[in-house]
């Protein structure tokens, strides 16, 4: 793609690399087969392509966003199955996040946008407001027919019937390996998780210590700063990153450090971006060293000697978040992890496609988010599984809303397999905390 930036432009880091990945851009349209909301909607602006020609004439004309660009880029999932689809190697991860950034820089959005944003901005990247949060959605539920926008129902049903009580296993601390010790890493509990589902950072103790690793929750580290960033707000998503590169880098100087372990793949594909988005920044060296050795949990499971068909007779229908399988370009490890436990593991048609989770997205497009859990339940139930596993707190919970099938993080399933407690949300009797009601 021919692009015309002026030299001055070229000066501006973020508008050098949009430059960059606009130029790979040959509209060859490949990106549309693969992209949720053009198979939703059918219109081109709601395309990767689409939206690539809307950012081009956004950046390069340094023109106010309009009410139809912001529209359609509000509407980008961030799934990035359009960066595993193209054959030209467009970043188109790196382009979106660019737009956003100026669109939230130098657009107004309506009263009830900015409020809104503002609220999620602050409530969910901090597990105690959010637990608070929680609450007041379940007590304000029964009003639900009362709120005038999708997007305020939509809070009010994402609180779960059942709010675990917090894991001190989340406390800045040192597990020991059970075994010998054959790593020390340091695992990264999460923000909205811990709050939603505290099973999933405790059996990710439970596995890796079992397995010959020193566990550490650093002190310091929080939100990876993924849910502000993919909203444009730039400040506040570089201070919860700097925050955590500061406290795993304290580790990696002192005790050292073998791997940071992500149990959530959206926080993963942020974490290993730390490099770039931190490239001209005084931390840049530190975060270069901090993505160098992030790792998805599946990716350190597959280096340890993990005990193979231990006999768990039981079919999962594994569902791949997007963020682990486009954003990280992980595909085989979960199921080569779940099969090697002997698990029978199935997945759905279409499994490239994105569940309509993606961060906040269900809570700022829940109608198109609807759509697309609706279809990503439908042919995950097709499998007629025992259970559903995922490696994305935000896949579960959404898939979670809409089957009755059990929904599980792979790491329970493995957890369990070597020894671990039956996952609760699997228990007879019991509601499964990932899921809504």
């Amino acid at each position: 793609m021919q692009t015309l930036f002026t030299e001055q432009q070229l000066q501006d880091p973020a508008t050098r690399r949009s430059n960059e990945i606009l130029r790979n851009c040959v509209h060859c349209g490949f990106c549309t087969a693969t992209c949720p909301t053009y198979q939703v909607l059918g219109d081109e602006l709601d395309s990767p392509r689409g939206r690539i020609y809307l950012i081009k004439d956004m950046l390069e004309n340094e023109r106010v966003p309009d009410e139809k660009t912001v529209k359609h880029i509000d509407r980008c999932l961030s799934c990035l199955a359009c960066m595993t689809t193209c054959p030209s190697g467009v970043h188109y991860m790196h382009l979106v996040d660019h737009a956003r950034e100026y669109i939230e820089a130098n657009y107004k959005r309506p009263l009830t946008d900015r409020m809104l944003r503002w609220i999620l901005a602050r409530i969910l990247p901090y597990p105690m407001r959010f637990r608070w949060a929680l609450i007041g959605a379940k007590l304000g539920r029964p009003f639900r027919f009362m709120m005038p926008d999708a997007r305020l129902r939509a809070m009010l049903d994402m609180a779960p019937k059942h709010i675990p009580p917090v894991s001190r296993n989340d406390d800045p601390q040192s597990f020991a390996p059970i075994q010998e010790r054959k790593k020390r890493v340091a695992l990264m509990t999460g923000c909205a998780q811990k709050a939603l589902n505290t099973d999933i950072n405790d059996a990710t103790i439970r596995l890796l210590t079992r397995l010959g690793c020193e566990v550490v929750v650093a002190e310091g580290a929080g939100c990876c700063g993924a849910l502000t960033h993919h909203m444009g707000k730039t400040r506040e998503s570089h201070a919860a990153a700097a925050a955590n590169i500061k406290a795993w880098v304290r580790e990696m100087d002192g005790e050292g450090l073998d791997a940071i372990v992500i149990n959530t793949s959206g926080c993963g594909t942020t974490v290993k971006d730390y490099g770039h988005m931190f490239r001209d920044a005084p931390l840049a060296r530190e975060a270069e060293r901090v993505s160098d050795i992030a790792m998805d949990i599946s990716e350190l499971l597959v280096q340890l000697d993990l005990p193979g068909e231990v006999g768990k007779d039981m079919v999962v229908a594994y569902h791949a978040a997007c963020s682990l399988q486009h954003g990280q370009q992980i595909k085989s490890h979960p199921k080569d992890l779940l099969k090697k436990a002997g698990f029978t593991v199935l997945e759905p048609v279409d499994s490239h496609l994105c569940c309509g989770s993606a961060g906040t997205y269900n809570l700022m497009q829940p109608e198109i988010s609807a759509k697309l859990k609706q279809r990503k339940v439908r042919t995950l139930e097709a499998r007629k599984p025992d259970v559903i596993a995922a490696g994305n707190i935000g896949c579960m919970m959404q898939i979670g809303s809409g089957t009755d099938i059990p929904v599980v993080h792979t790491v329970e399933l493995l957890d369990w397999a070597t020894g671990g407690p039956f996952p609760r949300a699997m228990s007879a009797g019991q509601d499964a905390i990932p899921k809504l009601r």
